[in-house]
């Protein structure tokens, strides 16, 4: 082109229809960036208050926070958060088994263990274990006494409680695959095992997989209820030094970061195991 062509295309101020078209203005959104302003000035008066506290005593917390009594509750804390949730997501399996059985008495069984242990709290199962031997003195000629510690009793009670949620967080991933899927599967001969192993429980762990994450970080958390029966959990190692030492608030602070760094990584890792399973989807971010 030219440049008298190009002097002869009229300019957009000089066309008309372009100069009188409306201008588009964003509208202005002056609640929300007043109700922002106001988060962030509450945000930060919580944060100063928190710094400035002299009875907060960040010198003591920094100087607990990695001695080897607590770190010893710490790794407890952590093991028992894996047993519970390995015994009771396997044994949660195998109830969701049962719930969807065609058999009626295991989908009963199923549905019983799923009421009964939702509806009695947790704090009550770890009492009635811990004085189990009230009600049987002996098991198989063993002191109950005996065989059940305090960490084992810790074990059982979390174990059972995890179990009937984990029944249904996996029943109502397995529900989530659209039957087609499972009649298509069906069509081309796959065997029932190839069948659950390949088409249901890669979809059905795009369900299960945030609300098991959700279930291990609260386990993590509900760890901290063993203190009552004299676990040396995290909680119970922070309390043994502040009955001595008569400072609670530090030492409850030591706790609380140390259950906030593991609760964090946990949740990292949850991200990326979400995002793995949810290859394929639109959102995946």
């Amino acid at each position: 082109m030219s440049s008298d062509t190009l002097a002869k295309v009229p300019a957009a101020a000089d066309t008309p229809e372009l100069a009188d078209a409306p201008r588009i203005v964003p509208r202005r959104r002056y609640g929300q960036w007043a109700a922002a302003v106001a988060v962030l000035a509450l945000l930060g008066f919580a944060v100063d208050s928190v710094l400035r506290n002299q009875a907060f005593q960040w010198d003591v917390v920094a100087d607990y926070f990695t001695t080897d009594s607590i770190l010893r509750g710490l790794w407890l804390t952590l093991w028992l958060t894996a047993v519970v949730t390995v015994l009771g997501f396997a044994l949660g399996t195998l109830l969701a088994a049962f719930r969807l059985s065609a058999n009626p008495v295991l989908r009963a069984v199923g549905w019983g263990y799923v009421w009964l242990f939702r509806s009695i709290p947790i704090l009550v199962q770890l009492l009635l274990w811990f004085n189990i031997g009230a009600l049987y003195p002996q098991v198989f000629g063993v002191k109950t006494v005996n065989l059940l510690t305090p960490v084992a009793v810790a074990i059982v009670g979390l174990t059972l409680h995890e179990a009937a949620f984990a029944a249904e967080v996996v029943r109502a991933g397995i529900l989530s695959v659209d039957r087609g899927q499972i009649e298509a599967a069906q069509a081309l001969g796959m065997s029932r095992w190839r069948r659950w192993w390949r088409i249901v429980l890669p979809q059905a762990m795009r369900s299960i997989v945030p609300p098991a994450g959700n279930m291990l970080i609260g386990t993590l958390k509900g760890t901290s209820i063993v203190s009552v029966i004299a676990v040396n959990d995290l909680l119970f190692s922070a309390q043994l030094i502040y009955h001595r030492t008569y400072q609670v608030i530090p030492l409850l602070m030591v706790a609380t970061l140390w259950y906030a760094v593991i609760t964090s990584l946990l949740g990292l890792g949850q991200h990326y195991i979400e995002k793995y399973y949810a290859r394929g989807t639109e959102n995946t971010r």
